[in-house]
């Protein structure tokens, strides 16, 4: 190989004075990997503009611009508890992250209550509670792991049993970042309420902006948001804090956001955040995303016979934006590699992990076989993405698919698929 390539260096002619090196064309890039990040709305980037060039104060300072950021921040403040339906704006905190608000909620409940060491959770649940319950539970506390089924759902008795008197926080998200599927945290939150004195916290950072979200209405205690899945920029975040519920801080320092959180306001971003928030309220942008990501999910299902659905096949059980979709016997790396070559941008599972080998620990907890989980993608439909560019994936990909099945070392195995796709589908 190596002799090949010297003789193909050694065969190439010199370019001229007058030749112009080719320039590679890229193909216009179609986003469907919004669950991993979302670009900043032109609204929010508007919202926001003002208080990174013309007010500039410090919004603990008490002159005329110091006053000025901090309405600012209280407007914002009222826009997210909107969305969310909280019952008073100062329930509402702002953080950097959603794993910020994620680990002050977990670490501020043990901290509260010294004398309790059970957390439940779940084994789906974001890297930011997973792993921060896995480095707990190797000091000392004790972590029951609630199972999904096969369609990524929760069994209700197995969290009923695992309550008990001296369980501190139970943490369950309420949209799962790689299938979309929803769990019943108004359920959940009634039956943490009447079967235990634990706090009820939910990680709601994939379903804020997607779906509606009323906290009055539901026994959630600490409730996790992120502004990068909603069109405001990365590095805004904020929890959620019911009255009453005693959350020591997790940074100290000043006395900034009523003295539970330190650190100069980052007010551009927290605008922003409240912004997105009033954005969010669109009825009709969510309506057009539905109906896109169906039309994928649908036309990806029906052409290629080694697709397989990861999650519940009732949709309304699951975000209206995502489908996560495995192509048996291939790997899901080279095929977004091969759609990424094509100018289509998608993930192969949370972003916080797609960079390992390994198959994702939410399909693994489904019982997802290997050679299907290794197989699987994201697609995650936005506000921006068009009915053109649905139709120019559907276009594109069953042909990656073909190549990569014809180069798959699992021939037996995709023949018999591909001589009954109705084993196959929905």
């Amino acid at each position: 190989m190596i002799s090949d390539l010297r003789s193909q260096i050694k065969n190439q002619k010199p370019k001229t004075k007058d030749q112009k090196p080719k320039t590679k064309t890229h193909p216009p890039m179609i986003y469907l990997d919004n669950n991993a990040t979302t670009r900043v709305a032109p609204e929010v980037l508007a919202a926001m503009q003002p208080y990174l060039t013309e007010f500039f104060g410090n919004p603990s300072s008490a002159h005329t611009l110091g006053r000025e950021m901090k309405r600012a921040i209280e407007a914002a403040r009222e826009q997210v508890a909107t969305l969310i339906g909280a019952a008073n704006p100062d329930e509402i905190v702002f953080t950097s992250c959603g794993s910020e608000s994620d680990n002050w909620a977990i670490r501020g409940v043990l901290t509260a209550h010294p004398d309790k060491k059970h957390i439940v959770t779940t084994l789906v649940e974001h890297e930011a509670v997973r792993n921060l319950c896995k480095l707990l539970e190797s000091e000392g506390h004790e972590i029951t792991w609630l199972g999904v089924d096969s369609n990524g759902e929760l069994d209700l008795d197995s969290l009923r049993a695992a309550l008990r008197p001296d369980t501190a926080v139970v943490s369950i998200m309420l949209a799962n970042n790689e299938t979309g599927v929803l769990f019943p945290i108004e359920e959940i939150g009634q039956m943490v309420r009447e079967k235990s004195n634990a706090v009820f916290h939910v990680d709601g950072v994939q379903a804020v902006g997607k779906i509606p979200i009323d906290l009055k209405q539901a026994e959630i205690d600490l409730f996790a948001l992120s502004g990068h899945k909603l069109h405001a920029p990365q590095g805004i975040g904020a929890l959620y804090v019911r009255s009453g519920v005693n959350l020591p801080s997790l940074i100290v320092g000043g006395a900034q956001e009523q003295g539970r959180r330190a650190g100069t306001s980052a007010v551009p971003n927290i605008v922003a955040l409240g912004a997105a928030c009033n954005l969010a309220h669109d009825s009709e942008s969510h309506h057009r995303i539905r109906l896109l990501r169906d039309r994928l999910e649908d036309g990806i299902l029906g052409a290629i016979p080694n697709a397989r659905l990861n999650g519940i096949p009732d949709r309304s059980r699951r975000l209206p934006n995502t489908a996560n979709i495995s192509f048996a016997y291939l790997e899901g790396e080279n095929i977004l590699q091969q759609l990424d070559d094509a100018g289509i941008i998608v993930s192969t599972g949370s972003a916080c992990h797609s960079t390992t080998r390994e198959s994702s620990p939410t399909l693994r907890a489904m019982n997802v076989p290997y050679t299907t989980a290794q197989g699987s993608i994201r697609f995650s439909v936005g506000r921006y993405n068009t009915e053109g560019e649905i139709d120019r994936t559907l276009s594109i990909l069953p042909d990656i698919i073909a190549r990569l099945v014809e180069l798959s070392p699992y021939d037996k195995e995709l023949q018999e698929i591909y001589s009954a796709p109705s084993r196959w589908g929905t």
